[in-house]
């Protein structure tokens, strides 16, 4: 799939921190990126929707591993010289833009060791503080069943887990995040064929669940569950945010079975917010 200049252009600003209207992003690359949460929209009123990027390197990442774009700006200049073709070689990894996968897999953090098998080979998981593992041969991954699998929404979250430790006292667990693998559902498959119990922790609003239903609990049915502070109600109340329950409107309906969830949302109709798992860094519990 080729990326036209005027929609490589709305790329580039919303990579430089605009906000635009969603009827100005249509199209199939802009959709495919909505779902795979590398941009994000919210709704203004009744009908307005905004579109943002709330990481920029992670559309960088997007560009490159999927559509062969290196250098955006480079990319759109391309586009005004008229020297398309060869200068596109430079920017792209091909001269037609071909989607292209550069690895596979996924991250893995961790503040406890955890043992592991990859490739029939037993190894102990414990990256140095301010790394990650990037677990790439994903089909031959396996871990003790006792072990709970968390997805980690947010990327600051996933980065500072020695500071959550106190909230997964009562398990031993392996964070999983949610990007880059996005893009190739290669997590989904790895927990699908692995019989660990799946923790999803996000964001408490709208968005956070509807991520949770659609993107994990679809797939990998009763052995994933929503984690959900025992305090969150005083944590809503001291740092749940208005603006965060105002722009999701569009989102509120969602359906929702189970019950430590149903309660859940009631709380954030009853205080009208929603709360950033980022609160939860450091001890906030």
């Amino acid at each position: 799939m080729k990326l036209s200049e005027s929609k490589a252009k709305k790329l580039l600003q919303l990579s430089q921190g605009e906000v635009i209207s969603g009827s100005q992003l249509k199209g199939a690359p802009f959709e495919q990126m909505l779902d795979d949460g590398i941009l994000q929209s919210s709704t203004q009123g009744r009908t307005r929707r905004k579109i943002a990027c709330k990481d920029p390197s992670q559309l960088k990442f997007y560009l490159k591993n999927q559509l062969g774009i290196n250098d955006l700006l480079a990319y759109i200049d391309n586009f005004k010289t008229g020297e398309s073709r060869a200068d596109n070689i430079k920017v792209a990894s091909d001269s037609k833009s071909t989607k292209v996968r550069t690895f596979k897999g996924f991250l893995v953090n961790c503040y406890e060791p955890i043992s592991a098998v990859l490739n029939g080979t037993k190894l102990i998981l414990q990256p140095a503080f301010g790394s990650f593992l990037f677990i790439s041969d994903f089909e031959n991954f396996t871990l003790d069943k006792e072990v709970t699998i968390v997805g980690v929404e947010n990327a600051e979250n996933f980065k500072m887990i020695e500071q959550q430790s106190y909230l997964f006292e009562d398990k031993k667990v392996l964070f999983v995040s949610r990007y880059p693998q996005s893009q190739s559902k290669d997590l989904i498959q790895w927990l699908q064929s692995i019989p660990n119990s799946y923790l999803h922790y996000g964001d408490f609003d709208f968005e956070g669940i509807g991520i949770f239903q659609n993107e994990y609990q679809k797939y990998i049915g009763e052995r994933a569950s929503f984690f959900i502070p025992p305090n969150i109600e005083g944590l809503l109340q001291k740092y749940g945010n208005r603006n965060l329950y105002d722009l999701q409107l569009n989102k509120r309906k969602l359906s929702v079975e189970d019950e430590r969830m149903k309660r859940l949302v009631d709380l954030f109709h009853h205080y009208k917010k929603c709360l950033e798992q980022e609160v939860l860094i450091g001890g906030e519990g």
